[in-house]
């Protein structure tokens, strides 16, 4: 895959989880598509991906599945 900023061969779509948000209005979204060049090593969202984004956070009542995580705090 071409790379958007430096324009080599090398970007590849990994899937990370994202979070946004913190304390009570946290949201974790898991398998999210994020571009990643390994020649710049810049990593980015596509306009679609990011899209995406918001109507899950718009919609995350509906879409959102509550789960107990563990939170640790760096020291």
């Amino acid at each position: 895959m071409i790379c958007d900023i430096c324009g080599k061969g090398e970007a590849q779509v990994k899937y990370m989880t994202r979070s946004y948000g913190k304390g009570s209005n946290l949201l974790v979204i898991e398998d999210v598509p994020v571009i990643v060049c390994s020649a710049c090593g810049e990593s980015y969202l596509t306009a679609e991906t990011l899209h995406e984004i918001e109507r899950i956070k718009l919609h995350r009542r509906n879409l959102a599945k509550p789960r107990s995580i563990a939170v640790a705090q760096f020291a």
